[in-house]
């Protein structure tokens, strides 16, 4: 590979490069574009000499080449007939669990050269403005964040034949790849840590139980107390947020006085119960032992931190996108799930 480098000052073209790798103009922008039929070592050579002469592609040229615009959409599906303590926007960025999905999606992105764009999909409206957003060719595919059984989302993008990846298992069987956690083995690892604490009087807060993952924590957790002698677990439903787990603890108590350990289907609810057993006097994990779900910041800034189950939000969020990645790179690929196992991880509430 030459030496040579571009005059000062002068704005590295695609011929310098070719000249620094000793190859065509034409081997240089298939390697740039992406195109396959390129020796492994010529592209190493090229990228190099890219490295060197320190030349940006120019991306919309390279568009009209490879039909791709290098960004993807990360679209947060709502389901229209639930009515929230706070705005949806606002339960979007203050919400821990968001923040490290997106975390986990740039981690794999990034270093691509993929953009991300943020699309809102709270309505039947707002679905289909995405639909023809998407179908325009405005992102190469989508990661959609979608919690509700009846979202039509993962549907509508199968059926334009959109790349799309989901955050969890699909409620109807689609050819949609996803990530999800198992969910129901999480939430009996839960319930044996509170048998194990010698609890007898045990109940849960679930999430909202139009959601899958809701359905599949309280399904689990209830399965696993059955297997060891506990044939009722009352239940009150919560929407993960604190101030929904304060009340749904201090209903729990008001109906339930004798518990003696309790399930949340996440930390941030786990915390909102944490604080209403201390209002009404309960020592935990002393009275009433409490085990949360994520494994969130929530849990640590519990008093006492919570005993939790970890999911890997962060690789799960990466997955998703190495998945959303190779679809968009081989569209003919079958779709693909993979299923990360939960761990419990014990803190001082349980």
């Amino acid at each position: 590979m030459s030496k040579d480098r571009h005059a000062p000052g002068a704005t590295p073209t695609l011929e310098h490069v070719a000249k620094v790798a000793g190859v065509s103009r034409a081997t240089v922008s298939r390697v740039i574009n992406g195109i396959r039929n390129v020796d492994p070592q010529l592209q190493e050579i090229v990228r190099a000499a890219v490295e060197q002469t320190g030349y940006v592609p120019n991306q919309a040229a390279r568009s009209l080449v490879t039909r791709r615009t290098n960004s993807v959409a990360l679209v947060v599906s709502e389901a229209e007939h639930r009515t929230f303590d706070d705005p949806f926007l606002g339960r979007i960025f203050t919400d821990p669990f968001f923040g490290r999905l997106v975390s986990g999606i740039m981690g794999v992105l990034r270093p691509r050269g993929v953009t991300m764009v943020l699309m809102l999909a709270e309505n039947d409206a707002a679905r289909t403005q995405l639909i023809g957003y998407l179908k325009q060719g405005h992102v190469d595919g989508v990661i959609l964040i979608s919690s509700n059984v009846d979202d039509p989302l993962p549907g509508l993008l199968t059926d334009a034949g959109l790349p799309a990846v989901l955050s969890q298992r699909p409620v109807k069987p689609l050819p949609i790849s996803y990530v999800d956690a198992a969910q129901s083995a999480g939430a009996k690892l839960a319930a044996e840590r509170l048998i194990e604490r010698g609890c007898r009087r045990v109940a849960t807060i679930s999430g909202p139980l139009d959601m899958p993952a809701s359905q599949d924590r309280l399904a689990g957790f209830r399965d696993t107390m059955a297997r060891h002698g506990h044939a009722y677990v009352p239940s009150v439903e919560g929407n993960f947020t604190q101030e929904t787990g304060e009340r749904a603890m201090l209903q729990l108590l008001e109906e339930h006085p004798d518990i003696d350990g309790v399930f949340v289907a996440n930390d941030l609810m786990a915390l909102g119960a944490v604080l209403a057993l201390h209002d009404a006097g309960r020592r935990v994990p002393e009275d009433v032992a409490v085990v949360g779900f994520d494994d969130s910041n929530a849990a640590q800034m519990s008093r006492p931190p919570l005993t939790t189950i970890r999911q890997p939000l962060e690789d799960m969020a990466a997955q998703m996108a190495r998945l959303l990645l190779a679809r968009i790179d081989d569209p003919e690929s079958k779709p693909t799930s993979v299923i990360f196992e939960p761990t419990l991880v014990v803190r001082e509430s349980a």
